[in-house]
């Protein structure tokens, strides 16, 4: 005879009084306390990756200065254009490129800026890249 050969067969025990507790609300009743609070954020915001900003090369410069001399000239047509630039993460050093099609509204010759139709500004020292769509 093992040492469970008398119960083993026997169905389990279910309290006649009190209902068992839910699954959830046993987990609850075991969570860790948050002592440190903010800790989680600070460390999801460290492990957050940005990428740095890329320095264009001459030949690239120029390309770009000759499309923005074009869509100068077309300006009032409103062109579509799809530009990549780089915006600047507010919280850590670095950012994320991001890609942008739309209207140009206007070059903003007083900010350096590209305004498109939507309200979108983007400054032309953030742009690698711009194309006009077609």
């Amino acid at each position: 005879m093992n040492d469970y050969d008398d119960i083993i067969d026997h169905p389990h025990y279910e309290p006649k009084r009190h209902p068992r507790m839910s699954m959830h609300n046993r987990a609850a009743q075991f969570a860790p306390f948050a002592a440190l609070t903010g800790y989680d954020a600070a460390i999801n915001e460290t492990a957050r990756l940005t990428d740095t900003q890329l320095e264009l090369e001459e030949y690239d410069n120029q390309r770009l200065q000759d499309i923005l001399m074009r869509l100068a000239a077309q300006v009032a047509k409103r062109p579509a254009i799809t530009v990549i630039y780089f915006k600047p993460d507010e919280r850590k050093a670095g950012g994320a490129y991001h890609t942008l099609t739309g209207n140009l509204k206007t070059i903003d010759e007083a900010t350096h800026s590209l305004v498109m139709t939507d309200g979108t500004r983007i400054p032309l020292g953030s742009v690698l890249d711009l194309e006009e769509a077609n």
